[in-house]
This record gives structure tokens, C-alpha cells and sequence, in this order.
């Protein structure tokens, strides 16, 4: 186990954790093999699925590798009248795909205590944490046992808090990033859209110079030169996900793959449409009608509009499922994970070389 983020990968580039199937064995080993750090996505799955899934990971890299928890969500459970009311305005999208909605009330934790358990029971390289940062107790045990440990933050003052609980490191998430904010706190005052976050290069230089922890930094990044503009702000790795959503070791629906690159889909909004909190997707017709009314309910609307997903996804409509993408979506190249890799090593070497007073990502 190793206790410094340099000695996790050869080269400075994550794999992105990758919630609803993308990230998958598949990916996360062949990520690993090319030398960068793989995750595993915890998010929506029990506690022994994600059991089984280390397990396969385990049989296809012997290299670090990560897991991703979900915090359970703090404060007081959404306003059940406005989720009601949501779901009565999503009575037509059940008429459409005949299918039921989903129940709401399934639960709020994603099972977080017992994947906790797992990974203090079986430990594994490294474990990241979004939309909340543990407690100073879970960190020192996952510290104990020889984990690595990252917690996602959106602020300064987000990040603060993870260096105060005892965090390894932090993943500072800029608002281009595709899928969920990993906002600490989901304050409804941010509106249907959310669209208050902050950029990564000004977030990144903030964070850098309030907090002494190591950085990943993570947002619409996918190319070489961008990992290098990053490194040079001050971060100690670059984190991509939207760039490993086409590989075809991905998980990801082939729908959601090809709309990444499709001339149909032409930018990327921050929604609650999906999910109930802020996540960035590509802008489709599920989105533009329903995101102006979706409550700040997470997860009970997105176990509302499960079943919608779903049935969109079986009836080949990306018009009704969540195509999560960052900013830079129309720069995915469909080359397989290795050869990912490979590429963006090569073109954040060439950026480095014409950099002073920085270390070649391959020396």
C-alpha cells in the first residue's frame, strides 16, 4: 500500500470513478496496466457487487488501483411534496416508455456503512469520497490499514475540511466536469440548474494556495496539454473521465458513447433533471423539458427516474437517458484505455518539454 500519490501510478493521469456501469473492471485494469490509476465507481451498486467487482480488478492488474465511496447525503431528506410533484410531471415520460416510475423512498446512504466495512475488512490501494468528506475516525482507519485516501471538494472551504478530518489527498473538481458535482452540501438555492460552480484553473490555484494536501484536479480535461496546465497550476495529477467513456472497455452504454462525439448533441448543461442533484450532461430532450422543474432531491429522484432510463436505453432513445459529459466531450477519441494512456503520456510529454523546472511524466 502506498502512502504517497506519486508511488500509486508511473504516470500522473486518474481514471475517473464513473458511477451507473462505466467504469468497470475492464477499464480500471487496462487503465492500470498502461500505468495510470484506475477507479472503481462504488456509487449504485451493494456492497457485494462492489465485493465482486475488486475481486475481478484484482485478476487483471496487480497494480494500485482505487475505489470511490458516495457520502450519504447530509442534512434533512427532500421535500416529499416537491417530489411529487415531480413525479407527476414526469407521468407522460412513464406513459412514453411504459414503465412505471421508480420508488422514491429506497434509501438515502447507498449502502455506505457496509462498503466501508468491505474495504477496511480487504483493503484495497486507494479510496476516494464524494459529495461529503468522512470523518476523522473512517479515515484513520482506512489510514491504519493502509489505504490511501482522497476526498472529492468543490471550495476552498470544502477543502479545508478534508485536510482538517485527515485526507491524503483531495480531488479538486472544476464545474466543466461531466457527471455529479461533488459538492459537499446540495443547497436548493442554487436553482433547477446549479450553475453556480467554479472553473478549475481558478478553483485549482485557490485550493493550492489554502491547503498543503497533494491535488488531483479534475474537469473537462482531455488532452495532454491540458494535464500539463494543470501540473503547472499547482496539482500533482490530472483526473479524465468523459475521455475514457468511449474506450471500448468502458461500461458505458453504446448510445451514451456515440452521442459524445454526435453532431446532434452540441453542449453540456448542469442539471437535476436525472438524479436531483447538479450534474452535467449532454443537453437532450429529457433535460431541456424536465431540468427547469426537478427538485433538489438526491437520490429520490434518481430513483424516480430509473426505470425512465432504463426503458429510454432499451428502446435506443438518448433523448431520455442521463448522457453524462464534460465540457470537453467532443475532443473523445475512441482509442482502447492502454492506447489512451499511451497518447496522453506522450502529448503531456511533448508540453512538458517546452516547461522549465518541471519532471517528464515518463522519467
Amino acid at each position: 500500500m502506498s502512502t504517497a500519490l506519486s508511488d500509486l501510478s508511473r504516470l500522473p493521469i486518474v481514471q475517473a470513478p464513473m458511477a451507473g456501469g462505466a467504469s468497470c473492471p475492464e477499464l480500471v485494469g487496462a487503465v492500470c496496466e498502461a500505468g495510470a490509476l484506475g477507479f472503481l465507481a462504488g456509487g449504485y451498486k451493494t456492497a457485494g457487487g462492489l465485493y465482486q467487482e475488486i475481486k475481478q480488478v484484482r485478476g487483471l492488474t496487480g497494480r494500485p488501483f482505487g475505489v470511490n465511496l458516495f457520502m450519504p447525503p447530509s442534512g434533512q431528506p427532500a421535500d416529499p411534496a416537491a417530489v411529487e410533484v415531480y413525479r407527476h410531471q414526469l407521468a407522460g415520460e412513464a406513459t412514453w416508455y411504459e414503465t412505471e416510475l421508480g420508488d422514491a423512498d429506497q434509501g438515502r446512504d447507498d449502502g455506505y456503512d457496509a462498503k466501508l466495512a468491505i474495504l477496511l475488512d480487504d483493503p484495497v490501494p486507494v479510496v476516494s469520497f464524494t459529495f461529503g468528506c468522512p470523518d476523522r475516525d473512517a479515515l484513520h482507519a482506512l489510514d491504519r490499514v493502509g489505504t490511501f485516501t482522497i476526498v472529492t471538494v468543490t471550495s476552498v472551504e470544502e477543502a479545508r475540511t478534508a485536510e482538517r478530518a485527515g485526507a491524503d489527498a483531495i480531488c479538486v473538481q472544476g464545474t466543466e466536469a461531466g457527471g455529479h458535482q461533488g459538492t459537499h452540501r446540495d443547497d436548493p438555492a442554487d436553482g433547477p440548474s446549479a450553475g453556480s460552480g467554479r472553473g478549475l484553473l481558478p478553483l485549482l490555484t485557490e485550493v493550492r494556495e489554502s491547503v498543503r494536501l497533494p491535488i488531483v484536479a479534475t474537469g473537462g480535461i482531455m488532452r495532454g496539454r491540458q494535464i500539463a496546465a494543470v501540473l503547472a497550476a499547482g496539482a500533482d495529477a490530472a483526473q479524465l473521465g468523459t475521455a475514457f467513456l468511449v474506450c471500448p472497455e468502458s461500461g458505458a452504454h453504446p448510445l451514451h458513447k456515440r452521442a459524445l462525439t454526435d453532431p446532434l448533441f452540441v453542449r453540456t448543461e448542469l442539471t437535476r433533471a436525472f438524479s436531483g442533484r447538479p450534474a452535467r450532461g449532454l443537453v437532450n430532450r429529457f433535460l431541456r423539458e424536465h431540468g427547469p422543474y426537478a427538485p433538489a432531491a438526491y437520490p429520490e429522484v434518481h430513483h424516480l427516474t430509473a426505470p425512465l432510463r432504463k426503458a429510454a436505453a432499451t428502446a435506443g432513445d438518448p433523448q431520455g437517458m442521463a448522457l453524462w459529459a464534460g465540457q470537453g466531450h467532443r475532443l473523445a477519441r475512441e482509442l482502447p484505455a492502454g492506447r489512451l494512456v499511451e497518447v496522453l503520456a506522450a502529448e503531456l510529454d511533448a508540453a512538458l518539454a517546452g516547461l522549465p523546472h518541471r519532471t517528464r511524466s515518463t522519467s
